[in-house]
């Protein structure tokens, strides 16, 4: 792209670019470009395997540089680390039961909520330890929950049907979003915060209102379990993937069923969006995952040397790699473009839940059964 027309385009709906600082836009966009040219052929290592908890773990996160991660587990605790060195920073402590849902505040990082099976979310300091406020009024488990990306909301979903959006200040209940008739296992916030979407056992997934707390779209197509559920970056689409093994891909305005994306032959158990919104990943209880292109809905590449199921998949922030986590204990790296597998991350004794690129994606964290967390460079 001819970088000068790029921004002059640009300019012409955005007042905020003014002539003053149009060279510095297009020095920027100059610099994008030669990032996404780069070539890149790093080799990840182990460099750390952290025996984390004493009981099994449920989660990892990064925060957006990369430079904390933290872990969920079935101790009670969510433990903070510094990526670099690999050093545990604190343990937040004061849930009853399983920390099983845990994020930081990206972009900012200073803050991390904990959802947990004893019915509560808890909001701690990163740096501190110290914990803001506990977010009482779900009447079964939390299982998942988001902040909203301009950091004033908390949302935690629920085994109780319902999901609860939390003022982070005032540390008291916004809104309740009830209208599923099952459990609440997905959700997820657009990035401009105004939406928020939650995916159901019921099969439905809910487009919701986030000031008035009001549902405006039920969509209604999967025969099956809801397992994931995502916007696209500029808040288009919505993907979803399903135990009815396809996923489907959604107008985010109207609710309306655009596509359905098939190929698996068992149960779908995560989808992404890659950050630029052009491409679909899906891993699948079959043992492979697919990346589909969002504007033709064609599949693009089939990832497939698994020897067991696929519980996450994610892109790297470029786009360019895709990050696997299954059952089989390994992870692996593959050419998002080609579908080629470029690394397996192998070393784990039991199987891989949850797998993390840091924003450069040049670290990779994965989450194992077998207690530990490990840390690649």
């Amino acid at each position: 792209t001819d970088a000068i027309a790029l921004v002059e385009e640009i300019g012409k709906g955005e007042p905020l670019i003014t002539a003053s600082c149009k060279e510095h836009i297009i020095h920027l966009v100059r610099r994008l470009q030669e990032k996404l040219e780069e070539k890149e052929d790093h080799k990840f290592y182990l460099f750390k395997v952290l025996r984390a908890h004493i009981l099994p773990l449920t989660n990892v996160a990064f925060n957006k540089s990369g430079s904390r991660f933290i872990t969920g587990s079935y101790d009670r605790t969510c433990k903070v680390w510094d990526t670099a060195s690999g050093e545990e920073l604190r343990t937040l402590e004061g849930h009853g039961n399983v920390v099983y849902a845990i994020a930081f505040n990206n972009p900012y990082g200073d803050k991390i909520a904990t959802g947990s099976f004893d019915k509560t979310c808890k909001l701690w300091s990163t740096e501190t330890g110290k914990c803001y406020h506990t977010f009482r009024g779900h009447s079964a488990e939390i299982v998942c929950l988001s902040f909203n990306l301009q950091s004033t909301l908390v949302a935690t979903a629920s085994m109780d049907t319902t999901a609860k959006l939390w003022d982070i200040e005032k540390g008291e209940e916004v809104v309740t979003l009830s209208g599923h008739s099952a459990e609440i296992i997905a959700l997820s916030f657009n990035t401009t915060g105004d939406r928020i979407i939650t995916g159901s056992f019921d099969h439905t997934v809910a487009v919701w209102d986030v000031g008035t707390g009001r549902m405006l779209h039920t969509l209604i197509d999967h025969r099956g379990e809801i397992s994931s559920a995502q916007f696209n970056w500029d808040c288009s689409l919505i993907v979803t993937g399903s135990m009815d093994k396809t996923c489907m891909l959604w107008n985010a305005m109207t609710g309306t069923h655009i596509a359905t994306l098939t190929g698996h032959s068992d149960e779908i158990l995560d989808v992404c969006f890659d950050y630029a919104g052009q491409r679909i990943a899906t891993a699948s209880a079959d043992g492979s995952a697919r990346v589909y292109n969002a504007e033709t809905k064609e599949c693009i590449a089939k990832l497939e040397g698994h020897g067991g199921e696929i519980s996450k998949v994610c892109f790297n922030p470029k786009g360019n790699r895709i990050l696997t986590a299954s059952s089989d204990k390994t992870a692996r790296l593959w050419d998002a473009a080609t579908g080629h597998c470029l690394q397996i991350l192998e070393g784990h004794t039991d199987e891989i839940f949850s797998c993390a690129f840091n924003y450069k994606g040049d670290i990779i964290i994965t989450g194992s059964k077998d207690n530990t967390c490990r840390i690649w460079h």
